[in-house]
């Protein structure tokens, strides 16, 4: 059974760190009752919950994915490109570390969970804003000894990587084609955003099932058309704080340090 990390959403969210969105108003029990679906989809799909403690003063903190890459054999703790989330850290790592051999990227390095796509042995990494290329380096250094292969990816217009790509299928991508290339991704098939979905590229499969932001309806017809067996849920307050249904948990198969 798969472990799915979660943090509730902190009662600052509305502080979050922003670069492509304009800030609005968010309503933090609205956000919150939001969560609660998505952690309930989590447990539909067959994941065992691990929620880690509130962080009030840490607005970002319940985007957790943003923090760790877990591999089978490994946990490399990320390092955030904004100062401000470098103490999420903590408790995630502490977490961790009852279930994996724990490494970590050092400065000058900066990587976000965000922005690393896993495809098999292969790891994609976005170079954005948020992920440098001595962190991507790092991140190369620290894999290649288990048989990962790290490559960067050119991106542009949105924060993070998997908010142009994601994995829907084994062998299949949801991608935004304005932002990334899905050339880039060889061997997989895609199936483009609905116009007018700029942001419908992120969604989060679990096994054989995906979770995708009810938002995007446009988008959610052409994967069910496709045969794509989808877990809607509702994460409009997370959108505004530049969230996403893949950054909200980090899951990994159970293992032993």
């Amino acid at each position: 059974m798969p472990i799915a990390l979660t943090r509730p959403i902190s009662l600052s969210l509305a502080r979050c760190e922003l670069t492509y969105q304009t800030r609005q108003p968010i309503d933090i029990d609205r956000a919150r009752a939001q969560h609660l679906e998505y952690e309930q989809a989590l447990r539909e799909l067959g994941c065992r919950l691990v929620r880690l403690p509130e962080a009030p003063d840490l607005p970002d903190a319940v985007f957790v994915e943003d923090l760790a890459l877990v591999l089978d054999e490994v946990a490399i703790l990320t390092r955030p490109g904004v100062e401000s989330r470098r103490p999420e850290g903590a408790a995630i790592e502490a977490e961790l570390a009852s279930h994996r051999t724990l490494e970590r990227i050092e400065p000058p390095g900066t990587l976000e969970g965000g922005d690393i796509l896993r495809l098999g042995r292969t790891i994609y990494v976005g170079r954005s804003g948020r992920s440098n290329a001595e962190g991507i380096r790092q991140l190369r250094d620290r894999a290649a000894p288990f048989g990962y292969r790290v490559d960067a990816v050119p991106m542009h217009g949105c924060l993070h990587l998997k908010s142009a790509v994601t994995d829907i299928a084994p062998d299949r991508l949801l991608v935004n084609p304005r932002w990334v290339d899905p050339a880039v991704f060889m061997g997989m098939g895609w199936t483009p955003v609905a116009e007018g979905e700029a942001h419908a590229a992120n969604a989060l499969r679990v096994g054989v099932k995906v979770i995708f932001p009810a938002g995007f309806p446009r988008t959610l017809e052409v994967l069910m058309r496709e045969g794509v067996d989808v877990r809607p849920v509702d994460v409009s307050e997370v959108q505004k704080a530049e969230g996403a249904v893949t950054c909200c948990s980090l899951i990994f198969e159970a293992g032993t340090a």
